[in-house]
């Protein structure tokens, strides 16, 4: 999982107000936001009112982030939180959000006929979806026969031609811009192989074919499109855990937060929920398991904070991804080098 989404937070300092609220009927909502609210006496007045504003936004449920009086992030959820709760914390605890969540894959789905393309573009903000026309004329071969037959199939050819170039070409801008790590193709054989002759290299590598669906009926498409997901993300996770296995990665809290600071961290593989303490400074990779090995990097005032969202925060701020993984049974992480 990536974690730019969540990097606004960390670039004010706390504590913060993190709120999880299910998305029950407003009244009784409104009776449990208000009970949160008198439960953190430490917050200041003005945090807790800019969380006044969200609570009641409609949604299964609610993740709401709060600091020095202002809103920094507000999430809804698909389904309601699994424990409902507000801290006043160092750092805002994400943790709930992120498991929620689930991976996020930047990703493509193309739906490409002769015709032209549909594609949704899943990433950097919510799903945007695009179309790309293609020439007007002449968009099929003609079966009249005679010595026109051959030109007018050459025509439609050269036109399917460059309206795959076009379509491959919005493909390898969008693969570029959001990062994305599939893309997933489907509509008319034909069509398809057309348009990955065209892509670039790594659009190319991150292409996924699936058989059902076509520009006027999607049909089982947008299941066929979960399923590829699915499966990237298994072997994704996967490969992550071969190569921390493979290269005998960081385990545990010290060793983790250590290759942490010094920028080394691929990806972080955690377990779930991590309650335990770690000491943290103000600095985003400022984490260690105590008090005194911060200090001789120089922070002065070290704080106690939850583990879990202490990785998190470094993990963002180094643009480490975070993947929960119940194979590891503590925290451990993939290098870079």
């Amino acid at each position: 999982m990536r974690l730019d989404f969540i990097r606004p937070l960390y670039e004010r300092h706390g504590p913060y107000a993190s709120v999880y609220l299910a998305g029950s009927d407003v009244e009784d909502r409104r009776r449990r936001w208000r009970s949160f609210r008198d439960s953190m006496e430490e917050a200041d007045r003005d945090t807790l009112d800019a969380l006044e504003e969200a609570w009641g936004a409609p949604a299964p449920g609610r993740a709401l982030f709060a600091a020095g009086g202002e809103l920094v992030l507000a999430e809804s959820l698909a389904e309601p939180p699994p424990l409902e709760q507000a801290r006043w914390s160092p750092l805002p605890h994400v943790t709930p959000l992120l498991m929620s969540r689930g991976e996020n894959v930047p990703h493509l789905r193309v739906v490409v006929d002769h015709a032209g393309a549909e594609l949704t573009v899943f990433g950097g903000g919510s799903p945007r979806v695009a179309t790309v026309e293609a020439q007007k004329w002449p968009l099929q071969k003609t079966a009249q026969g005679g010595w026109s037959q051959k030109v007018y199939e050459r025509a439609a050819e050269e036109t399917w031609e460059r309206d795959a170039r076009v379509v491959a070409h919005v493909v390898d801008e969008q693969v570029r811009r959001i990062g994305a790590e599939l893309v997933v193709v489907a509509g008319e054989p034909a069509s398809r192989s057309q348009l990955c002759d065209h892509l670039g290299t790594k659009a190319a590598d991150r292409v996924m074919m699936v058989e059902h669906g076509s520009r006027a009926d999607h049909g089982r498409f947008t299941q066929d499109a979960e399923n590829a997901l699915d499966t990237w993300l298994e072997r994704r996770r996967a490969e992550l855990l071969d190569r921390h296995r493979d290269n005998a990665g960081p385990v545990g809290f010290g060793q983790v937060a250590r290759a942490l600071r010094e920028g080394r961290v691929h990806a972080v593989l955690s377990p779930g929920e991590l309650p335990e303490l770690m000491w943290i400074g103000p600095g985003g990779t400022q984490l260690a398991t105590g008090a005194d090995e911060l200090r001789r990097w120089g922070v002065e005032g070290p704080v106690r904070e939850r583990a879990d969202s202490a990785l998190a925060r470094a993990a963002a701020m180094t643009d480490a991804e975070l993947w929960f993984a119940p194979e590891v049974k503590e925290i451990s992480a993939v290098i870079r080098y």
